[in-house]
């Protein structure tokens, strides 16, 4: 794939879309292209998580305990390692042969701060979600104690 069609992938994933072109286009260039087989591992829970992988071919079960999601095409999988240094709280396993952009955290990071619209950007969208997600466990305690 081109760099063209790698900025074209980044641009259908909601959270990066918000960057701009001029940011994906850096992450498309610093980014990395891996290849998966059926059944090979992308990341193991207790992992420690340095990229977020966006699929660009193929799918993976990505599971979490008991939870299992699906993430195909256009899926950013590990999006909060883009930001913070943690664990893996999930596995992701491909489920038919696949192909990821590896983006490290520290070249998300290094795009961040070479471009403070783009930085702001993702601030107010991780806020307008943090909030909602309050709001909603808010909701949730409040059923649970009727």
């Amino acid at each position: 794939m081109s760099i063209e069609d790698d900025v074209a992938l980044l641009e259908r994933v909601p959270t990066l879309r918000l960057l701009g072109t001029t940011a994906l286009r850096m992450l498309a260039i610093g980014s990395e292209q891996r290849e998966f087989g059926r059944g090979d591992q992308l990341f193991n829970t207790g992992d420690q998580a340095d990229a977020g992988y966006i699929v660009q071919r193929g799918a993976f079960r990505v599971e979490d305990g008991g939870a299992e999601v699906l993430a195909g095409p256009g899926a950013l999988i590990g999006e909060l390692a883009l930001i913070v240094a943690m664990k893996r709280p999930s596995s992701a396993i491909a489920i038919e042969n696949s192909t990821v952009i590896r983006v490290s955290r520290s070249l998300f990071q290094r795009v961040l701060e070479s471009d403070p619209a783009a930085a702001r950007a993702l601030r107010d969208e991780l806020a307008t979600r943090t909030s909602q997600l309050a709001s909603d466990i808010l909701m949730a305690g409040a059923k649970l104690s009727t």
